[in-house]
């Protein structure tokens, strides 16, 4: 199975980028399914249904959420009514939505996404992801009940999300990322056959400071004082994840390779 991973969506240009990108991805990679994380698609800040519909519109046939799933109030019920939105499995047990789901991709194969937080330097106490993770694993065994499964890590932590993905080898088929903005570069298959890669970056506008215009922040960084508000960062987006073959039978990722396109980054992807 061909898979698409795209890191956090950043307000107006991220979501540009996969809506004029992600059909033509689709067809000229061959892809059987795509997982978008788009937490922060709705001015840098949470996700609307109406930004949610459009995303899913361009070809994702799953989105993910994070820390800010619930900033934009209307979520509150979409996530509800639309069983292709993922909310972060440690949440809040009172959240509305799913933390985790089976979906239907190509020919009929079954595929598992789920998403957990992070707990290391994260604003409030999420309950413990790496048991929450362990029961969603042991119920849906990657070559068995689902020829895939696909892990989104939401934390601060470069090295709790390098624990999560050791913890999931051998038992997930992906494990990625998400949060920090900044794509990483230790994309790897690790021993077990499940993908690996710290962050798979942003889908914004990378002359910014991780997806916001540049001026407020350094000015935050250089004085200590806010002024304004942070906002979206504007030009042309890099559209940055990841990209994965894997093994019906076994589960297991085959190949794997660091996805950008677009934007200022070099570019990079299946070949």
């Amino acid at each position: 199975m061909k898979i698409l991973f795209l890191g956090d969506v950043m307000g107006r240009a991220g979501r540009t980028g996969i809506i004029e990108r992600l059909p033509k991805l689709r067809e000229e990679w061959k892809l059987d399914f795509v997982v978008v994380n788009g937490e922060n698609a709705s001015n840098g800040a949470g996700l609307t249904a109406i930004h949610a519909k459009a995303l899913l519109d361009a070809g994702a046939d799953v989105l993910t959420l994070g820390d800010h799933a619930f900033d934009q109030k209307d979520m509150m019920q979409f996530c509800e009514a639309e069983p292709r939105i993922i909310r972060p499995l440690n949440y809040s047990k009172a959240s509305p939505g799913k933390g985790f789901s089976v979906f239907e991709a190509t020919r009929g194969r079954k595929v598992l996404v789920a998403q957990v937080l992070g707990q290391v330097f994260m604003k409030r106490a999420f309950d413990d992801p790496f048991s929450a993770i362990d029961t969603v694993l042991k119920a849906h065994p990657r070559g068995g009940n689902v020829q895939a499964s696909l892990i989104d890590v939401h934390c601060e932590a470069t090295s709790e999300k390098m624990a999560m993905g050791h913890y999931c080898d051998g038992r997930a088929s992906i494990v990625v990322g998400t949060h920090t903005h900044v794509p990483t570069s230790d994309t790897m298959i690790l021993p077990g056959g499940t993908a690996f890669q710290s962050d798979a970056g942003m889908c914004g506008d990378y002359n910014s400071v991780i997806g916001m215009q540049k001026e407020e922040p350094l000015r935050r960084f250089i004085t200590g004082m806010p002024k304004s508000r942070f906002e979206p960062a504007k030009g042309e987006a890099t559209l940055s994840g990841l990209y994965v073959e894997t093994d019906d039978r076994s589960g297991k990722a085959t190949r794997v390779e660091p996805v950008r396109q677009g934007g200022r980054l070099s570019q990079q992807g299946p070949m």
